[in-house]
């Protein structure tokens, strides 16, 4: 019962929850690729810079391309590219 309660709950508070975690991973996505492409840290180091309440943010780079994703499983990701002369900017959204 109490099982079903949260689903209910989540499928209910669907739009506020995607938006939110979409949000938080779009923050994560700019600060991680930051931290990473023009602070020259390593990805593990620029997670410790998390606000609390971002545990379920999680990031992944990918060196080649010199972009960081971050995202919220089975919620929201968003990705930041390394751009010359203007930073790290994130990806057009599709949604």
């Amino acid at each position: 019962m109490l099982l079903l309660a949260g689903v209910v709950l989540a499928w209910f508070y669907r739009t506020p929850i995607q938006g939110y975690a979409g949000t938080g991973a779009a923050v994560a996505a700019r600060s991680g690729c930051s931290c990473r492409h023009v602070a020259g840290r390593s990805l593990e180091d620029c997670e410790k810079d998390f606000e609390p309440g971002m545990e379920a943010v999680f990031l992944s780079e990918d060196e080649e391309e010199r972009s960081v994703t971050a995202y919220v499983p089975l919620v929201a990701s968003e990705t930041a590219r390394f751009r010359e002369g203007y930073g790290c900017v994130l990806e057009p959204w599709d949604g």
